[in-house]
């Protein structure tokens, strides 16, 4: 009698070392994360510590609070917003700055955006050297312009003219408007403006309807640009602007230092009310900011 024996084998699983994951390009290593997210702390807790200390600053009750700063925490107020707010002019200031701002921003925006697109797609006599006289009347400062600018205002009669200092300052926004705005349409394909013209277009129209759409980012720039310019400059304004209900919020903040006293509590809450309008208005851009900084640097 035989007996046949089934030798079975069972599969022996050996265990193979994990092998690490290749990083990918780009990716980072825990260190390195690390380092990267503390860096951006210290830079933010940098960026934040000036308007911080601005704001506690403003909530001292006395003049010289900011000279024994940690006295400001047992008594703090919003009786200096108040008093800014109803004893002051600052909504006639506040009317003035949007009035010149605002309107530097629509007009130095459009003028910058004209005159970017037609250097950048038409190829007329002294182009190149056009740019580089917007470039070269930034070369003169404030102190050499003011003269001249003051008699060309008294004999338009715009002396003590919102419209007037509109003029002054797109003069200051409009060179730079238009060389970032110039090298943003660079970045935009030249078949989109020969679409236009077979569908029909005139060269307004593709301007205003393709490629103005297109330049969003890098009008958000400009526009943010002339904004802040115009929002935050003293010299021409305070020259040009005679009258207390016609200071803009740069000048107005100045009343709060005269020559033996300075209200710095004052003049504190008046700069954090200042900062709102420019805050709310970087709100608004800032989807567009990003992408317009870096496409506009692309082309020459």
């Amino acid at each position: 009698m035989s007996s046949t024996t089934a030798e079975t084998s069972a599969p022996v699983s050996e265990q193979r070392p994990r092998t690490p994951r290749p990083r990918r390009r780009g990716e980072n290593t825990l260190a390195g994360s690390l380092a990267s997210h503390g860096v951006l702390i210290v830079a933010s807790v940098i960026a934040l510590f000036p308007i911080a200390w601005l704001v506690y600053l403003s909530l001292g009750p006395d003049t010289d609070d900011y000279l024994h700063p940690g006295g400001i925490w047992d008594k703090m107020t919003f009786d200096n917003y108040t008093f800014v707010l109803q004893l002051t002019q600052f909504f006639d200031w506040l009317k003035s700055s949007l009035i010149v701002t605002l309107g530097t921003t629509a007009i130095g925006v459009l003028i910058a955006a004209t005159t970017g697109y037609a250097v950048s797609r038409m190829r007329f006599p002294g182009y190149k050297k056009f740019m580089w006289v917007l470039l070269v009347t930034q070369m003169f400062p404030v102190a050499v312009l003011m003269v001249p600018m003051y008699q060309i205002l008294s004999d338009l009669q715009l002396i003590d003219n919102y419209f007037g200092l509109i003029l002054v300052y797109c003069t200051t926004v409009i060179p730079y408007s238009a060389w970032l705005l110039k090298g943003y349409f660079d970045t935009i394909p030249f078949e989109i403006d020969e679409a236009g013209r077979v569908d029909g277009l005139t060269p307004f129209g593709t301007f205003f309807r393709l490629i103005l759409p297109l330049a969003k980012p890098g009008l958000a720039v400009a526009a943010f640009y002339n904004f802040l310019t115009a929002f935050s400059e003293v010299a021409f304004a305070s020259t040009f602007m005679l009258s207390d209900d016609k200071y803009t919020l740069a000048v107005g903040l100045q009343s709060f230092v005269s020559e033996h006293d300075a209200q710095r509590n004052l003049m504190a809450a008046t700069a954090v009310l200042i900062a709102i309008p420019a805050a709310v208005f970087f709100y608004l851009v800032q989807k567009n900011l990003v992408t317009g900084l870096t496409a506009g640097g692309t082309k020459g």
